[in-house]
């Protein structure tokens, strides 16, 4: 309990009169009656004025009296234990601490005053009375001196007895004495301390030893002084010294268990003394001291009014007792009582006040919700802060204080001060509630700082940051942006403590309000890498900071970020954004960073993004593999100057992601020669990603595609070498790479056959060196290339020379000559025909069924017959020299048109029919020389067959006469057959012999059951066997 009670009857003293203290109703009267009888006080105070003293203990309220006995009270104040503990005599002090119960009294015959020591824990066996642990008279002299007070240390070690002519004995070391020896006179000799002045003790107490501070002090309270004594220590048993020289009354000092400082009353105030000397100084016109001081004066005006209006009462019968609370300075209860006051103390939490009529008093303190509502009602909040701090409530319960306190003051108008209050319920107080309060233009400041706060202590979300970052923005307070951001962002990264605001909330509103740099700043620190380039690109139009920052990225990060911003770059920078895509895609450690000065930006335009069809690539189609050369050279120079061209308008927003066409189909799996082992493979970003940012930048495309085939690969269509990365350092997917080539010459290919554009107003573009490109590429074997999709580009370009090249390369010269045919037909190239007789002059030794195809179509016209009818005869010529179609199938070619004439081809039918006829007749004497030759085969046949001479033909002649009778089997295969026989024998035998088999499939089955098999032994029987 933190109140202090006190009780008095005087006014003030001293030159002025003491500040007045708030009177609160903190506590509530209840007289205590007895247990048995609800009409009257406890049985034990009937007899008020035969006791001697009154204190609590650790078990419980202890009470003496004239007598010498002593009684133990329970909390219906019904006596549990009494003893007499002074014989004869009366008990005038006591002092008890875990147990152990001092007693100082008198006793008939004894002049001193007898020291008693008592375990109240344990009781003799046959007295039943506490254990006497020590009986020790105190002997000062010849004139014996009454005792005025006495302290017990908390640790029982220590116990100090004051006397009334100023001296004081000290005992040491009582806790080790009374464990080591049973003697009831066995107890350390005492130090004696005089008072210089000799005046009588009025308080003492003890100064627990600490951590900070391990000794002993006792305070030693006089009339006219305070002094310490050091008890423990170094410098332990010099004289005491002086640490305030106002004193005290009897019964007027007491220590204050809290701060282990003695507390002081006199009329005109309280004081705190410390070892080092006076403390704090509480004025009020009564004696105080804590925790519960009764002090008995002459009355005071209140008191004399009381007396007034009883006069059955007399001033010396009423007291005034007054409960207050130094550290608030406001006074918890102060009331009159008709009676003296006997003793007051402190047991059960509770406060008991005993008066000269034998009535018992409990002040009982009220709950603190009743206090704070009082407190409340009144618009106190400071005091119930304090009483909230002294009382130890959890923070919750301060934080509502503060709340409440912030709506009085807010209520008042007085929003600086309200703002106070409300920053410390954060934690406790929904964000939203003072938010709202605050949301007005003109209390912005406010809020700002609840804000501010809350960020600090690691408890906004994203909201919050947004309300925040949006104020300053509204105040244009820069410089406090500037302490938000980067003071919180410094903080978080020395301590490695949590962000205290939302990072992507705090970009974002920044970003929308303008504040670039502090959007950069956070974006670049936190490695939000997309951001800080968002920002870069699309809001503040600082390419080249965009470009620098992707060169220190790294090649993963750089990769998905120039998939998103390519186009946006290479629209305002496309030299620089040309290099840095060609750097990444050609290396594959870090970059180096340019040193360029600033670039000049030029505004952005807006095109309309286009998809060509070069950018389907991949097709399913076989792949030219390639051999990829290892000699150095010097690095390519472009082929093509940086020209801008000309854009397109567009509305695309670069806030969007680019849109991304429909991938084609995967290509087969491509077989490359192995990479040297001595390398390791190392992992670069494929070209193929960026190929649709160069959509509206076509040479720059050019330069980009046709340096990383050189630095990439070592490969160019000028033969120009260079020291390949591929050669050097082995990618790490073999098939990928393959497939990027394949996609970078395929791409070129489409370049070559489309630059320069219809538009096209430069000079650094030529059509002829583009095709001129493009035909090196088509005859290059080195170079891979998708033959399918090289046609595909060919055909829908109309570039004959290559789709010739092409169809040549791959086999297919009947679509050659087709082409040439259509071309004909088409009447957009008269020297067609020549040219498929050309053709067929040099694909068709190789390929004889191209002639019929030629024959029919140079007859397929009367004007090809007339411009061909020479070619028309060399073709019929090489048909029948090499027997590629007979005569027949040459006159149903000819006549599916009706042009070629008979005349045409009269001569060389003629010739035909001379041959015919000539085979013919060779054919017919051949049929005469075989039918002579089969007459003379019958008539040996004949002959052979003499009926008296029969003969037996088998593989060795026999005459029947050198057979022995009845024999019909050949001599020589009888043994071979008599062998067979015997084996199949044997086989039937061991059929019957199942246990045989048994064991043979047990020791290897497969190899037994086939062996079986083999010898028949599980074949069916034979019907002839059956029959047998």
């Amino acid at each position: 309990m933190s109140s202090l009670a006190v009780a008095t009857a005087s006014a003030t003293a001293g030159a002025g009169s003491a500040p007045a203290w708030r009177h609160y109703p903190f506590f509530d009267v209840v007289p205590v009656k007895d247990v048995h009888d609800l009409s009257s006080a406890p049985d034990i105070f009937k007899a008020t004025p035969e006791l001697s003293t009154l204190t609590s203990s650790s078990v419980g309220a202890l009470v003496a009296d004239i007598h010498g006995s002593v009684h133990i009270l329970n909390r219906e104040f019904e006596s549990i234990s009494s003893w007499v503990a002074h014989v004869g005599g009366r008990v005038t002090h006591m002092a008890e601490h875990k147990g152990i119960l001092v007693t100082l009294g008198e006793e008939d015959g004894i002049r001193s005053p007898l020291l008693k020591i008592w375990d109240i824990l344990n009781r003799d066996k046959k007295t039943k009375a506490p254990v006497l642990l020590r009986f020790i008279k105190l002997s000062l002299g010849n004139r014996p001196h009454p005792v005025s007070t006495v302290a017990l240390s908390a640790s029982l070690a220590h116990l100090a007895i004051g006397f009334g002519d100023g001296t004081v004995l000290l005992y040491r070391h009582i806790d080790q004495a009374l464990a080591s020896s049973n003697s009831l006179t066995s107890l350390p000799k005492p130090r004696t301390i005089n008072d210089p002045a000799n005046e009588p003790i009025t308080g003492l107490g003890f100064k627990e030893a600490t951590p900070d501070n391990p000794n002993y002090f006792l305070f030693i309270g006089t009339i006219n002084r305070v002094l310490s004594y050091q008890v423990t220590g170094k410098n332990s048993g010099g004289s005491p010294s002086v640490v305030d020289e106002i004193g005290c009354g009897l019964g007027c000092a007491t220590m204050d268990w809290k701060s282990q400082n003695i507390t002081i009353a006199r009329d005109e105030a309280i004081y705190i003394c410390g070892t080092e000397g006076r403390g704090a100084c509480y004025a009020y016109e009564v004696i105080v001291s804590p925790p519960f001081i009764a002090s008995v004066t002459s009355p005071s005006a209140t008191i004399r009014n009381f007396a007034a209006k009883n006069p059955n009462h007399s001033d010396d019968d009423i007291i005034k007792v007054t409960i207050f609370e130094p550290e608030n300075k406001y006074v918890a209860y102060s009331g009159t009582f008709a009676h003296d006051v006997r003793g007051i103390i402190s047991q059960w939490g509770q406060i008991y006040v005993l008066t000269s009529d034998g009535n018992l008093y409990c002040l009982q303190e009220k709950s603190t919700a009743v206090k704070l509502d009082h407190l409340y009602r009144k618009s106190l909040y400071s005091l119930a802060l304090s009483l909230a701090k002294t009382q130890q409530l959890d923070q919750s319960s301060v934080a509502d204080i503060h709340r409440q306190y912030g709506d009085h003051l807010y209520q008042k108008g007085e929003y600086d001060n309200a703002m106070q209050h409300f920053v410390q319920t954060i934690g406790y107080l929904q964000p939203s509630y003072v938010i709202r309060k605050f949301l007005d233009a003109q209390r912005i400041h406010n809020l700002v700082t609840y804000l501010q706060e809350l960020h600090s202590l690691g408890l906004a979300n994203s909201d919050h940051t947004t309300l925040l970052l949006n104020t300053y923005t509204k105040l244009k307070d820069v410089t406090r942006l500037d302490s938000f951001i980067k003071t919180e962002s410094k903080r978080d990264g020395d301590n490695g403590e949590e962000l205290p605001f939302d990072l992507e909330t705090a970009i974002r509103v920044c970003r929308q309000a303008g504040y670039f740099e502090h959007a950069s700043y956070l974006a670049k620190k936190y490695q939000r890498h997309e951001d800080y380039l968002r920002i870069q690109i699309e809001d503040a139009g600082n390419y080249s900071n965009a470009l620098q920052y992707l060169r220190r990225l790294g090649l993963d990060a750089a990769e998905s970020n120039l998939a998103r911003y390519g186009r946006a770059l290479l629209e305002n920078m496309p030299e620089e954004t040309t290099k840095l895509l060609i750097d990444l895609c050609t290396n594959s450690g870090p970059l180096a960073i340019d040193s360029d000065g600033p670039v000049v930006l030029s505004p952005r335009p807006n095109a309309a993004p286009s998809y060509l069809s070069y950018l389907a690539l991949n097709r399913n189609s076989a792949v030219v593999s390639a051999t990829l050369p290892t000699d150095t050279a010097t690095p390519p120079t472009p082929s093509v100057a940086t020209v801008q061209p000309d854009s397109h308008s567009r509305h695309e927003s670069l806030h969007e992601p680019p849109h991304i066409a429909t991938p084609p189909p995967q290509t087969p799996p491509v077989t490359v020669p192995p990479q040297p082992e001595s390398t390791p493979p190392v992992k670069r970003l494929s070209p193929r990603i960026y190929f649709a940012h160069f959509v509206d930048n076509m040479e720059q495309f050019l330069i980009f595609l046709e340096t990383v085939a050189l630095r990439r690969w070592g490969q160019s269509v000028d033969n120009q070498s260079s020291p390949s990365t591929a050669a050097l350092e082995p990618p790490l997917d073999v098939e990928a790479d393959m497939l990027d080539q394949v996609a970078v010459w395929n791409t070129l290919l489409e370049l070559y056959l489309t630059l320069p554009p219809k538009n096209y107003t430069g000079t650094a573009l030529n059509e002829a060196t583009m095709r001129n490109k493009a035909m090196a590429l088509l005859n290059s074997l080195d170079l891979p290339y998708d033959p399918t999709h090289a046609l595909i580009l060919c055909s829908s370009h109309g570039y004959t020379d290559g789709l010739v090249l092409l169809w040549e390369k791959m086999g297919m010269y009947e679509d050659v000559l087709r082409f040439w045919m259509d071309q004909n037909q088409e009447g957009t190239n008269t020297e067609a025909s020549a040219r498929v007789v050309n053709h067929l002059d040099h694909y068709g030794p190789n390929h004889p069924h191209l002639y019929p195809l030629v024959l029919r179509f140079l007859t397929s016209t009367p004007q090809l017959l007339d411009r061909h009818r020479d070619d028309v005869r060399r073709v019929l010529e090489y048909i029948n020299d090499h027997n590629i179609l007979p005569p027949l199938g040459v006159v149903q070619v000819l006549s599916r048109n009706g042009v070629a004439s008979v005349g045409l081809v009269k001569e060389w039918l003629m010739a035909r029919i001379r041959d015919s006829r000539t085979e013919i007749q060779n054919d017919n004497e051949l049929i005469n020389s075989y039918r002579l030759e089969t007459a003379a085969k019958l008539k040996q046949i004949e002959d052979l067959s003499d009926p008296e001479h029969p003969r037996v033909f088998h593989v060795t002649s026999y005459h029947q006469r050198c057979l022995a009778d009845n024999e019909t089997e050949c001599p020589n295969c009888a043994r071979e057959h008599s062998v067979i026989r015997e084996i199949r024998k044997n086989n039937e035998r061991l059929a019957d012999q199942h246990d045989l088999f048994l064991s043979e499939v047990q020791e290897g089955g497969f190899t037994a059951v086939a062996t079986g098999f083999g010898r028949g032994l599980l074949n069916m029987t034979s019907p002839q066997d059956m029959s047998a």
